[in-house]
């Protein structure tokens, strides 16, 4: 009875390590309302982030974290900061930017970009747990943002 019990418990503890072990954080980021949605260990967030601005593309798909960077600097666009990156996929990254007054619609050259402290928080989960990266849905056309300017210049000039 003692052996069972010892095996039992010791299956248990095992089972309930390795459960734990492999917990991954999930990163969901829709390009059609330029949100990302993060399911992890120690919370649920959603927050505004900026995808690719027209004439750019953030890849569609699910991706893991292929290399993480405190701080990096991109070799493609004059030496950008890119705090707290994530990379995905060859140079697309998700990073923090000091532009946040541009998250919430399309604004990037394909990185996914967000708040300094969320990009921070999102390093530090998964660092802590690994993460699965999906991107879905499309940007919001530029078009529509583009007639809406014109719109309200012409209402204001009225």
């Amino acid at each position: 009875m003692r052996f069972t019990k010892t095996i039992f418990v010791s299956l248990f503890l095992l089972l309930g390590t390795t459960h734990t072990a492999f917990a991954t954080a999930q990163i969901h980021i829709d390009l059609s309302s330029q949100r990302m949605h993060v399911k992890s260990s120690s919370g649920e967030y959603t927050w505004k982030v900026s995808t690719a601005r027209a004439g750019y593309t953030t890849p569609r798909g699910s991706y893991s974290p292929v290399a993480m960077k405190k701080m990096h600097y991109s070799t493609l666009y004059h030496n950008s900061p890119m705090p707290h990156s994530i990379f995905f996929r060859g140079n697309f990254a998700i990073h923090g930017t000091n532009e946040t007054s541009r998250l919430g619609r399309p604004a990037s050259h394909g990185c996914v970009r967000l708040a300094p402290g969320h990009a921070e928080k999102l390093f530090r989960i998964v660092q802590a747990e690994g993460g699965r990266i999906s991107i879905t849905g499309s940007p919001p056309s530029s078009r529509k943002v583009n007639r809406g300017k014109r719109l309200d210049k012409a209402m204001a000039a009225r």
